[in-house]
């Protein structure tokens, strides 16, 4: 017998560590961009920030929001020249992938 424990939503966000997960994507984000061949300015304006912005965060003299996270997550995540090393630096955890409602499952 098997028997599956269904988590809401913010369980699940409570288990998840938005700031070691924003660490990483800091450090992952020039050579994510660079697989993509994305400058700082094409990269600002698809998750719709100013490139000033953008440069701040990457060059760590501002925080990244979690809204500003899980945009260039989908970016970086959605794009297959991008999406492997996304999941080897696990950017994406399972438990947040439930939360959004992805489901590897057939």
């Amino acid at each position: 017998m098997v028997i599956v424990l269904k988590q809401s939503v913010q369980e699940m966000m409570e288990i998840i560590n938005k700031e070691e997960l924003i660490d990483k994507l800091i450090y992952e984000l020039p050579v994510l961009r660079a697989r993509l061949g994305m400058t700082q300015d094409e990269a600002s304006d698809i998750i719709g920030v100013s490139r000033q912005t953008y440069s701040s965060i990457e060059t760590r003299k501002r925080n990244m929001s979690w809204t500003t996270y899980m945009a260039l997550l989908m970016v970086f995540y959605n794009n297959p020249a991008t999406r492997s090393e996304v999941e080897n630096a696990g950017l994406f955890p399972e438990e947040l992938q439930q939360a959004v409602g992805i489901n590897h499952r057939e």
